[in-house]
């Protein structure tokens, strides 16, 4: 069994495209939020109760988070263990520091600290998406994930092109690229003279070379980035070592 979960929300085409596409492959069973959750990274529910709502057969919505549609799914909601967990697809691409905000990143993260091979799919944003092809190369990588393991918690995160399927150029394994962000703040009045913000901000310093998340998704490749859950920057290790009392 495929477990399928996204950042929005269990109506959204794109999940129930992906769900269509893996079904080929094998049983799917979908536990995503009841409404968009996007940009809300690793948050997870602790100060009420979670509760779920079977939408149709095998499709059960929750209301939270990503992150608590994993651990609902895992620890109560699927009816076996599943092989593989698949976000998406979502409707916008994920790449740079995205992947720290990304909700549908963030389930396939919670997929892999919790040992169970996890893959996030996301197609560029565009008025007419290409919901096509974003199936059939998350089919294909998928297909392939489910005979080759790939390391224990590292999650696959796939952008494909918004592009008819004939003119993508192929699939290429990158590294991400640190695209960070500015800060921008923008400050208004409200009726009563106090303030309030928005938040925002621009992409810097992007690294637009052929083995980059970015440089790969502008010219029309498949973009498959490994990300690990370990954080721990390990050249780091032996200089702070120093520091030590």
């Amino acid at each position: 069994m495929i477990f399928i979960t996204n950042d929005d929300g269990i109506h959204a085409p794109g999940i129930n495209h992906l769900a269509d596409a893996l079904s080929t492959l094998d049983d799917v069973f979908v536990v995503a939020p009841d409404r968009e959750r996007s940009a809300i990274g690793m948050a997870i529910t602790l100060s009420r109760p979670l509760r779920a709502k079977d939408v149709a057969p095998g499709r059960v919505a929750v209301d939270g988070t990503p992150v608590d549609c994993v651990d609902l799914a895992i620890g109560a909601l699927l009816p076996e263990a599943p092989r593989l967990l698949v976000a998406g697809i979502n409707h916008g691409e994920n790449l740079g520091h995205d992947v720290h905000f990304s909700g549908t990143v963030a389930a396939a993260r919670k997929g892999a600290f919790l040992g169970l091979p996890s893959i996030a799919v996301s197609l560029s944003r565009s008025v007419d998406a290409h919901w096509d092809t974003a199936c059939e190369f998350a089919r294909r990588i998928v297909k392939t994930a489910l005979v080759r393991a790939f390391s224990p918690g590292v999650l696959l995160n796939v952008n494909v092109p918004n592009l008819p399927l004939h003119a993508v150029k192929g699939v290429r394994v990158t590294r991400q690229d640190p695209a960070p962000y500015t800060t921008h703040v923008e400050t208004r009045l409200d009726k009563e003279g106090v303030p309030y913000y928005w938040i925002g901000g621009a992409r810097v310093e992007i690294d637009d070379r052929d083995d980059t998340d970015f440089g790969s998704l502008r010219t029309g490749w498949v973009s498959i980035t490994p990300l690990h859950a370990d954080m721990t920057h390990y050249e780091s290790l032996e200089p702070l070592r120093e520091w030590e009392p």
